[in-house]
């Protein structure tokens, strides 16, 4: 089920679709998801902060591991990323 919810995370159609799966991975796993644009500049997918909520029994592998398949799902599809981006405002001056 793991490789399952990789997978789905790393083949975003939308952010609709991200903000769905955040969702229902709280709903089935209790696992929270925040991701929003880092402090500093956005440069490039590392800019993007993922944080995943402290939650007892996840494994590290787990936890290191749905970061980077949503980072893989937002370099495939870069207009996820810019979507989010505008959804945090950062594009107001442009």
């Amino acid at each position: 089920q793991e490789k399952i919810l990789l997978e789905r995370l790393e083949n975003l159609k939308s952010l609709q679709d991200l903000e769905h799966l955040q969702q229902r991975m709280y709903d089935q796993l209790g696992i929270r998801v925040h991701i929003a644009p880092g402090h500093t500049e956005v440069k490039s997918m590392r800019g993007i902060q993922i944080v995943i909520d402290e939650l007892p029994g996840m494994c590290r592998k787990t936890r290191q591991s749905i970061p980077a398949s949503i980072r893989r799902g937002l370099e495939k599809k870069p207009e996820i990323a810019y979507r989010l981006l505008d959804a945090h405002d950062l594009f107001r001056d442009a």
